[in-house]
């Protein structure tokens, strides 16, 4: 840990140190990943020197990556109307079984 940490960042670093090596990680890793853990979440919240605050390669929010964008259709390619706005006018016209369909079948079903 650099100096200069909160003891709260040193308790972190050795619960995701150990975590990872409980795992199955190797020593060396399991320390490169608690390190690079630790290191993010201190630049997010402003406790390190650094001017590039929260920014990394992915660049975004934390709280998105891992998953889909905000169109719940699936690939990004898609264009039109998302699944959500698709279901809506499925509820306002009264189509049976909106619930279960994906986006392809809410459009398929609402002649789109």
């Amino acid at each position: 840990m650099p100096s200069g940490s909160s003891p709260k960042r040193e308790r972190q670093y050795e619960h995701i140190k150990d975590s990872a090596e409980e795992r199955g990680a190797s020593a060396g890793r399991a320390k490169e990943m608690a390190a690079r853990t630790v290191n993010k979440q201190r630049a997010q919240a402003g406790e390190t020197k650094s001017s590039r605050s929260g920014s990394g390669k992915g660049g975004g929010s934390s709280s998105r990556s891992g998953g889909r964008s905000r169109s719940s259709g699936g690939g990004s390619s898609r264009s039109g109307p998302t699944r959500d706005e698709l279901y809506d006018e499925a509820k306002r016209k009264g189509i049976e079984g909106r619930s279960s369909m994906n986006k392809d079948q809410l459009a398929r079903a609402l002649g789109h």
